[in-house]
């Protein structure tokens, strides 16, 4: 079987250490350990392929950003045009798989116009999203390309109900659409990984990896640390990656005086991120609030499969995906207070947090692994084929 996977957002550069980047990656080693012949076709490239990927073939796509409504159609047609040619050249190919960005639609009409299944991958309300947190100024031609790319699809894959629910609700759509949250490679995360920040004798380590940025609930965290600080001395904090907000978290831990318990390591290549999840006594993910929660969080799969007990906000997928004292603990979003006081139950009773990290684990073995969502995408790829047209399937 030969799949062809695009990328068209500049914004995702395949081989990098974002999260977005790793869910490319993982997709794709995912499909091939299938047995599938994946190519790829992206417009950020840069950079050496990670394990794994090194003899995957890789056409780079004119790289298109956001522009001025005026001379901005020019720049969205060649990216389009570049696209089916590119596709064209090197197929035929049975699957063509695409991650939705901005401004690409051609892959997906081309799918359609051959008879080529073509399934069409969305993670976020992007044109709300790039308007919220980047702004947005060709606003009418990310809603343009949207209008055909997501009719085009024989079959739109979202990652929770909420991204779901955003592709039903505006669009004219032909193909059905499947919820895939995402998953983890459980033979990279293990509890049995040698830490790569040991701690020191009877220091309790809470952990958090992410990308620094304002919905990450940083701030909740760095209140809660401190709560948790004036009450158990062993607490340190570990902070695995960088981003916008970083100087802002350094300053806070600093005025509150907890930067001397605190240990930030910046951005870290995807291979050495297990290491310092298990560095972790706890690892967290405290979300600020519910309102325009969408995502399906890698890291919360990743400290899972890490058999780490984690405490988390009661938010979005995160509600199914945790049982409240059974693989972790629900929070009230926002709550540096509940945290402070889960993280400190956590930390005087080590029966619970290895029994939440164990089940934990169970958990992402039986439902949430890349190889499951591999299989999941060949299925409805199968069902496009035969015709299937259920308006939506559920993969919790």
């Amino acid at each position: 079987m030969r799949i062809a996977y695009v990328c068209a957002d500049a914004g995702v550069p395949i081989f990098g250490h974002k999260g977005c980047s790793v869910h490319v990656q993982e997709m794709v080693r995912a499909l091939r350990r299938r047995g599938a012949a994946v190519d790829m076709f992206a417009a950020r490239v840069e950079g050496q392929p990670p394990p794994g990927l090194e003899d995957v073939p890789v056409t780079p796509l004119p790289v298109v950003g956001d522009g001025e409504p005026a001379g901005h159609a020019a720049a969205i047609a060649d990216l389009n045009r570049e696209l089916v040619a590119v596709l064209t050249r090197s197929g035929p190919y049975d699957i063509i798989y695409e991650r939705y960005s901005l401004w690409s639609f051609a892959g997906m009409e081309l799918a359609r116009a051959t008879g080529t299944p073509g399934l069409l991958e969305v993670n976020a309300p992007l044109i709300e999203e790039q308007a919220v947190h980047r702004g947005l100024r060709d606003a009418e031609g990310a809603t343009r390309a949207a209008a055909r790319v997501l009719p085009a699809a024989a079959a739109l894959l979202a990652v929770s109900k909420e991204v779901a629910a955003w592709v039903r609700r505006g669009w004219r759509l032909q193909g059905a659409v499947h919820v895939l949250p995402n998953g983890v490679d459980p033979q990279r995360f293990r509890p049995d990984v040698p830490p790569a920040n040991p701690a020191l004798p009877g220091r309790f380590t809470v952990g958090f990896v992410g990308s620094m940025k304002p919905w990450h609930g940083l701030g909740v965290l760095i209140h809660a640390f401190a709560q948790l600080r004036a009450r158990v001395a062993a607490a340190g904090l570990l902070l695995v990656g960088g981003g916008p907000e970083e100087a802002a978290v350094r300053a806070a831990l600093a005025d509150r005086g907890l930067a001397p318990f605190s240990c930030l390591v910046g951005a870290v290549p995807p291979g050495q991120v297990p290491a310092y999840v298990t560095s972790m006594d706890v690892a967290v993910a405290p979300y600020a609030a519910e309102q325009g929660f969408y995502f399906s969080p890698l890291k919360v799969y990743e400290y899972m499969a890490a058999g780490r007990a984690v405490a988390a906000s009661r938010v979005g997928q995160l509600k199914t995906v945790i049982r409240q004292g059974v693989n972790g603990l629900l929070l009230p979003p926002g709550d540096a207070g509940a945290l402070a006081a889960a993280l400190e139950r956590l930390h005087g009773d080590i029966e619970l947090r290895t029994r939440l990290g164990r089940e934990a684990r169970a958990s992402i073995l039986r439902r949430h692994t890349w190889e499951r969502v591999a299989a999941r995408v060949l299925q409805v790829a199968s069902m496009t084929q035969r015709g299937g047209r259920a308006r939506v399937r559920m993969q919790a």
